[in-house]
């Protein structure tokens, strides 16, 4: 439990509180930079433990939670300001929620998740690009003109991406309950990652 990878992993999630205050108090360049010393920590954490093989269900389960989280500080801090509407934050908010029932409805035919689809990545790296731009438009008001449209762009987009990939996941969902049923000890297993 206490390997490098993962004490990383604690130590970005103990980031997350420090990022959503300093970003609700307006201290927009240390919000950026508590972001970018926790997407350094997200790579590392990464790297090292294929690197020293300590890969380890804690940290698979960390990590993704670690990223929601500072998804949901960001969305959050940024509509307190009133720098993105709400309904952006409902939106996106609003996709998880539908994957958590989605994943409730897994485990009650005896499936565990399913394994992370390639535009599901694409759309958090789309969200995770978009926000931090537009805070950095707020930052550094000279760089607004340009930031703050690529920023919208490229989260609007994360958005809707978000939302297609949760659709596949609705869809690939109905089709793995309707599989046949095999033995309930084989079924358990068969989704993990």
């Amino acid at each position: 439990m206490l390997t490098v990878p993962n004490i990383l992993s604690f130590f970005r999630l103990a980031l997350v509180p420090v990022f959503l205050v300093l970003l609700i108090s307006a201290q927009d360049v240390a919000a950026l930079v508590v972001l970018a010393v926790a997407s350094a920590t997200d790579f590392l954490d990464g790297y090292l433990a294929r690197r020293l093989n300590q890969i380890s269900r804690l940290g698979q389960l960390l990590d993704p939670a670690a990223d929601r989280l500072y998804l949901f500080a960001a969305l959050l801090g940024l509509a307190a300001r009133e720098l993105i509407p709400w309904w952006l934050v409902a939106v996106i908010v609003g996709r998880d929620v539908f994957l958590a029932v989605l994943g409730i409805i897994l485990a009650s035919n005896g499936y565990g998740p399913l394994p992370v689809h390639q535009l599901g990545k694409v759309a958090t790296f789309a969200l995770f690009l978009g926000l931090p731009i537009i805070m950095l438009g707020v930052a550094f008001p000279s760089l607004a003109p340009g930031a703050e449209p690529i920023g919208w762009a490229v989260a609007l987009w994360g958005a809707f991406l978000y939302w297609w990939a949760g659709i596949i996941y609705a869809i690939e969902t109905a089709r793995v309950i309707r599989l046949p049923q095999p033995a309930a000890s084989v079924r358990s297993d068969t989704l993990e990652g």
